[in-house]
Parts: structure tokens; C-alpha cells; sequence
């Protein structure tokens, strides 16, 4: 018992920095700060234990990173409706509960080319980075050269970000426990002086009502195909990171069996599907087991006890909101762009010695970036990928679905021409 009870503290206090994360990332899509933290923590809690009952994993789940930056986008810098984009998370989450239960993911997994697999990851995490960046306005858009450039270098919130980010690469490097969370309260209190950081009325609140944000969801309107690479692009890195997180996870725990396979892995992505689809009825993103769920296994953590005990530290969290409220955009900014500068190394298992492998990968990453969306990069990879290989000779090596993957591409171009 205590030593699940003090996995499941290291747990939370590794992946602790998405209570004050996610809440700023999507307060840029028109989202209420108190409310989506308040909806957030019981999300984390309520599919967490669902791991926990029915797997017992010590797997916990959280906002999908990632996700939360295309639901951002979409809603901020796209103009999709927050109900609509909620429709979008919902059905992408219906698509992995069908493959889940039907035992699909196999040939979900030998459709997508493995480049793309990783360019993917590669090119969310560059945008992770680059909505650091912005958040805290170390970059900004140049309206008078049409680019990106630096925002300015003097204001308080750059400084203290920059300040935040110098402290997190110290935690990394002396590998400290619960880097990234202390990184933030530390910037958060550097913040006080420079008037980044403004102080709350009280430290204990009751929880938001989450009723304001239930149900708010246009099931209908999100099936505009339009919105298709959308669902694309929240489906295909939930669906393989949650498959890489519960390997790499089991791996550490002692899971895996002689072939390297998860006994049991099927049910990890039932809760992981279901949760999406869930986590959608609150307007959240994708809820996604969380790769920091390692860090509890690598605590002793053996059993979904860990998790659970996790989620009781959520749960605390929940009295003191307007602590985490207080957390300014600066002092996230760092640890998006730590986290996007992780998620790149993803690039290292890219064939680059291969023409039809690597130029579809460094689409994929470059337009994500450049056409400032994750949708556009996959469209125009896909379809890239799949020219490339006729070409060259190389037909056998495309699947068959992927020749609808594509079709639905070139349909997304015409609906936006």
C-alpha cells in the first residue's frame, strides 16, 4: 500500500503540470479557465479509475496534449465552433471505440506508414513548441512581413518565460523529481514581481459548475467533411501514442511477454476510447494515457492502486483552483516548448535514406507549422506518400485503405478551394 500510495504521489506530481497547461491552452479557444480545470481533474479521475478497475494498470489518463492544440487551433485560429469541435473529439473517439472492440488495430496499425507514424508525433510536437512560444509571446505573427518573428524581448512576460525555461532545462538536466511542476510554481512566484502573475482572492474555492459545459457538443455539424482531417488528426496520435505509452509503460513494469506483446492491451484502449468519447460531452480533448505514468511504475508502481491513489491527489486539487488558475501563460510556455522539443525525437526513426519515406515526413512536420494546422500537414503527406510509392515501383507497399486515406484528402482540398 504505500509504495502504490507514493507511486501514485509521483504520478501526479510528474504530470501535475496539466492542471495549469491545458487550462491556458484552451482560455485561447474562448474556453473558461475555472471550468475546463474543474471539468478536467474529473475527467482525470473518472477514466483514471476506469483504468484502474478494469485493467488494473497503474495507466493514468489526461488531455492529450496534442489534441488539446488541435481543438485549440481549430477553435482559435480556424473559427470552428466550440460545439462543433466537441463533435469532432466525440466522433474520432467513436472510430477508436469501433476498432478498439472490434480488434481492429492491427490493421488500423499496417495502413499508416511507420514514417508517418513518427512525423506526426514530430510535427505536433513543433506545434506544442510553437504555441509555447506564442503563448507567452516570445513569437509572434509579423503583420507587416507576413511571417513569424520575435515578439518583444523586454516585456515581463518573455523574461519570466525565458527565466521558466533556463530553470526546467536545469530540472531536466539534474534530473529533480517533478521538474516540470516545479518549474512552474517557481515561475509562477518569479512572476509576482513582474506583474505576470496576479494574485488570488482566496487559496480554497469550490469547484466550477461543469454543467455549463456538458452536452454542448454539435453531433451533427461536426459530420461536415470539412472537418474530416480534423478528425484525422485528433484520431491517428491518440490511437498510436496510447499504443506506444501502454507498451513502453508495460515495458517498465514488467508486463510484456516473451514476444514483447501486452496481455491484455485491448482493454487499454476500450478505456482510452471510451474516455474520448466521454471527455467530448464536456467539450474536453482527447483523454489519452499519459507516457508519465511511467514515472509511478518507475516508483514501484505495479497495480491500478497506483492510479487511483493518483487521482485522490486530483481530486485535492479540485479545493484549490484558484492556486492553479493564478499560473500565467509564461510560466506553461516553458514546459510546451520542453515537451514539443521531446516529442522530435520521434525524427530519429524516419527512413530519410528513403525518398518515398522521408519527403512525405518532412511535409507532414513542415505544413503542420507552415498551414498552422496538424490536419493540412497529414492531407498533404498522405497523398504525397502515396505518388511517391507508384513512382516508384512500389505499389505492394501501399495498402488498400490508403487509397481512400488519400481520396479523403483530395476531398478536403475541393471543399476548401
Amino acid at each position: 500500500m504505500k509504495t502504490e500510495l507514493l507511486a501514485g504521489l509521483t504520478t501526479f506530481v510528474t504530470m501535475a503540470y496539466v492542471l495549469a497547461t491545458i487550462p491556458n491552452m484552451l482560455e485561447a479557444g474562448g474556453y473558461d479557465k475555472h471550468v475546463t480545470l474543474t471539468v478536467m481533474i474529473v475527467l482525470v479521475i473518472i477514466t483514471s479509475c476506469a483504468m484502474a478497475l478494469y485493467t488494473n494498470r497503474p495507466f493514468a489518463l489526461a488531455p492529450g496534449l496534442g489534441s488539446v492544440g488541435i481543438v485549440a487551433s481549430m477553435i482559435a485560429n480556424e473559427g470552428i465552433p466550440a460545439s462543433v469541435a466537441a463533435g469532432v473529439i466525440f466522433w474520432s473517439g467513436i472510430l477508436f471505440v469501433i476498432i478498439s472492440f472490434l480488434g481492429l488495430r492491427d490493421a488500423v496499425l499496417r495502413v499508416i506508414p511507420m514514417s508517418l507514424k513518427h512525423a506526426v508525433s514530430a510535427g505536433i510536437g513543433l506545434f506544442i513548441a510553437l504555441l509555447g512560444a506564442k503563448n507567452c509571446g516570445l513569437i509572434i505573427a509579423n503583420a507587416d512581413k507576413n511571417n513569424l518573428a520575435f515578439g518583444d524581448l523586454t516585456s515581463p512576460a518573455v523574461i519570466v518565460a525565458l527565466i521558466g525555461f533556463i530553470i526546467l532545462l536545469i530540472m531536466k538536466v539534474r534530473n529533480v523529481p517533478g521538474g516540470m511542476i516545479i518549474t512552474i510554481i517557481l515561475t509562477t512566484i518569479i512572476g509576482i514581481p513582474f506583474g505576470v502573475t496576479e494574485l488570488p482572492t482566496s487559496i480554497v474555492a469550490l469547484p466550477a459548475n461543469i454543467g455549463t459545459q456538458f452536452m454542448k457538443v454539435d453531433f451533427i455539424g461536426a459530420l461536415n467533411f470539412a472537418y474530416i482531417p480534423f478528425l484525422i488528426a485528433l484520431f491517428v496520435p491518440d490511437f498510436f501514442s496510447t499504443f506506444g505509452t501502454v507498451l513502453g509503460v508495460g515495458a517498465k513494469a514488467g508486463y510484456l511477454d516473451e514476444e514483447g506483446n501486452l496481455p491484455g492491451i485491448d482493454k487499454c484502449f476500450k478505456v482510452d476510447a471510451v474516455a474520448t468519447s466521454f471527455g467530448a460531452l464536456f467539450g474536453m480533448p482527447s483523454m489519452t494515457t499519459y507516457l508519465e505514468s511511467s514515472a509511478g511504475v518507475e516508483a514501484g508502481g505495479k497495480t491500478g492502486l497506483t492510479v487511483v491513489f493518483t487521482s485522490l491527489f486530483f481530486a485535492l486539487s479540485l479545493l484549490f483552483a484558484p492556486l492553479a488558475l493564478i499560473i500565467p501563460s509564461a510560466a506553461t510556455s516553458p514546459v510546451l516548448i520542453f515537451i514539443g522539443i521531446n516529442m522530435l525525437s520521434a525524427m530519429k526513426n524516419i527512413k530519410f535514406e528513403d525518398m518515398t519515406e522521408s519527403v512525405p515526413a518532412f511535409m507532414c512536420i513542415a505544413f503542420t507549422i507552415f498551414a498552422n494546422n496538424i490536419a493540412n500537414g497529414i492531407c498533404v503527406a498522405l497523398p504525397a506518400y502515396l505518388i511517391l510509392k507508384l513512382a516508384g515501383g512500389r505499389a505492394k507497399e501501399v495498402k488498400s485503405v490508403m487509397y481512400i486515406l488519400v481520396a479523403i484528402c483530395m476531398l478536403y482540398f475541393y471543399s476548401i478551394i
